[in-house]
């Protein structure tokens, strides 16, 4: 049991804010943690060969992802007016319609953003898969059409000149009253149900410690964040980290649930695609 595991995560606020305590040994009796740091799609592209025993991932690519792993209800991303944009430069892309055949940019193909794009526009457009941190420039360079932001970019893309073409969480929200699932926790299924349990416990002691104590925490989070600005950070922990982030919930597995239905239904997903919680 002293054995560390493997917990991969990315360097995003929100999940260097959740994990901080658990990553640097903060927390009596917490199963030790070796810690790998990778983007979104890294982190996806690698549950996909079952590389790590924990591991955040994109809810997108959970469906593929089920006969070697299972959900953790702690850690994750979900909420409300949080979800993907998707910004152009105003001079060349002023609304969505305006273009019949855009090249979009996007952070990933399982990406919950992705997915939820293509829900929303009932069709898979032109893309081309970049870094999340490179597609803000991509667009403003012309490299593209228009691109589907995540994470800090959210916050930032208004000084390179972008505008906002579609809210997808706007979207979402409006169309099913749901929150927005995100990221989620996965456990590998070869480790033991006691394990997995005792690590979903050890995330929300992790994230009960960064809310009482952020002066310890927060040097980590500042090491390893894309965005620098104090105030980007304390804007993406606040949008991010939630009471989701303790536990999913009822209505968290709902939204999960309504999610994987209208991916399958639209043909996007497998036909099997489902999310099992640690219980």
């Amino acid at each position: 049991m002293n054995e560390p595991i493997e917990l991969a995560y990315s360097p995003c606020p929100n999940d260097t804010y959740i994990f901080a305590a658990l990553t640097n040994g903060l927390l009596a009796q917490a199963p030790p943690v070796k810690v790998v740091l990778l983007d979104i799609d890294e982190l996806n592209e690698a549950a996909a060969r079952a590389r790590y025993p924990l591991t955040k991932v994109s809810y997108g690519a959970i469906p593929y992802l089920t006969r070697d792993y299972y959900l953790l209800r702690s850690g994750g991303a979900l909420g409300r007016g949080c979800g993907p944009l998707v910004v152009a430069r105003p001079e060349r892309v002023p609304t969505w319609e305006s273009l019949d055949d855009p090249l979009v940019a996007i952070p990933g193909e399982r990406t919950t953003a992705f997915l939820l794009l293509q829900l929303a526009l009932g069709r898979r457009p032109r893309t081309r898969i970049m870094r999340f941190d490179r597609i803000v420039d991509a667009v403003a360079n012309g490299e593209v059409d228009a691109g589907l932001i995540i994470h800090e970019s959210r916050f930032t893309y208004q000084r390179s000149g972008l505008h906002e073409l579609l809210d997808l969480g706007a979207w979402w929200e409006r169309t099913t009253g749901q929150p927005i699932p995100l990221g989620a926790i996965l456990a590998r299924r070869d480790m033991s149900r006691e394990r997995a349990l005792a690590i979903d416990a050890a995330v929300r002691s992790s994230l009960a410690f960064a809310r009482r104590d952020e002066a310890t925490i927060m040097p980590y989070v500042r090491e390893h964040a894309f965005e620098m600005d104090e105030a980007v950070m304390r804007a993406h922990i606040a949008l991010y980290v939630n009471d989701y982030s303790v536990d999913v919930g009822e209505d968290g597995v709902a939204a999960v649930e309504s999610l994987f239905s209208r991916g399958r239904n639209a043909g996007i997903l497998p036909a099997d695609a489902k999310a099992a919680f640690v219980s």
